[in-house]
């Protein structure tokens, strides 16, 4: 069994900041890809950035300059710093992980429940 669990959502104005976290656990080899991704109501779920096991990271254009992804691979933890928030940020923001849980087993993606950002005016 493998679990991503969320935290960091909530309310914030326009301009303001928030740190979202999700940390994996379970029956896990090693994590090839950590990042996040949203679905605004009425949206289909849009890649918001991912992080990768060669350090390589991918924005979106829209977040690109205003938020930051990290991991603490020690801790199977990934962040994702947003700052000057806009109103059009406001979504469901949902972790996903690129999982193998043996040594050449294959690897799966797996997804948190996911966290509520609501940005104010």
């Amino acid at each position: 069994q493998v679990q991503l669990v969320e935290s960091g959502g909530g309310l914030v104005q326009a301009g303001g900041s928030l740190r979202l976290s999700c940390a994996a656990s379970g029956s896990i080899f090693s994590i090839n890809a950590m990042g996040w991704y949203r679905q605004a109501p009425g949206k289909q779920r849009e890649l918001v950035a991912l992080g990768t096991n060669g350090g390589n990271t991918h924005y979106a254009t829209s977040v690109k300059g205003r938020f930051t992804i990290s991991r603490d691979t020690a801790k199977n933890t990934v962040y994702l710093q947003m700052s000057s928030l806009k109103p059009e940020d406001t979504a469901v923001y949902y972790c996903k992980a690129v999982i193998v849980r043996r040594v050449g087993g294959p690897q799966f993606q797996y997804w948190g429940q996911g966290t509520l950002v609501t940005v104010s005016e």
